[in-house]
């Protein structure tokens, strides 16, 4: 049944537009609870350690052991932790380091191609930039801190806190390619 709102009581539809709120508040908080009971998925799993969640690391040395070319052999380490195709191949390039204050940052390139027969030659690489520091004021038997970015993305990961996702390379491949396919000379 329609209401009628007069000019001369607003009191009366500040009540009903109350009530009406209330109601679709209540039938709201109703419908997500059946829902969540319902549905094993919303269910809260508390994990203990991270080897059950899955997401995989590797022991990094630690800064005192650190040199160059064994980051390039940790890289690869922790690299291989990760789920991909086989064909996607990589080379990875020491890029030097930058020194800080409190820390040295190691730079590395890890480049991501999927040659084929009849492409052996790319047309697009995706790039992941590995950052490893070694503290100048923690004591030099803590393990380096291992940071990376995927190219053309801000958001940092961090080995054993985020999962690695091969659609991440494939992404940045095809806008690449899209991206060439427009432009013309």
């Amino acid at each position: 049944m329609p209401v009628r709102w007069s000019d001369e009581d607003p009191a009366e539809f500040d009540e009903e537009a109350f009530k009406i709120v209330d109601d679709v508040i209540a039938k709201a908080v109703h419908d997500v609870s059946v829902e969540i009971r319902h549905n094993l998925a919303n269910l809260p799993i508390i994990f203990e350690d991270k080897e059950d969640f899955g997401i995989p690391n590797i022991e990094w040395s630690s800064c005192e052991n650190f040199t160059p070319e064994n980051g390039v052999g940790q890289i690869e380490k922790f690299i291989a932790t990760w789920k991909r195709d086989s064909a996607w191949l990589y080379c990875i390039d020491y890029m030097g380091d930058t020194e800080f204050d409190y820390d040295i940052r190691h730079k590395y390139r890890v480049r991501w191609s999927i040659p084929t027969r009849r492409k052996p030659i790319p047309r697009a690489t995706a790039c992941v930039y590995f950052t490893i520091s070694l503290s100048k004021i923690k004591p030099k038997t803590l393990p380096v801190e291992v940071f990376y970015i995927f190219e053309g993305n801000r958001l940092v990961h961090k080995p054993g806190k985020s999962r690695f996702r091969e659609i991440w390379l494939k992404n940045l491949v095809e806008s690449k390619i899209l991206m060439m396919e427009t432009v013309t000379f």
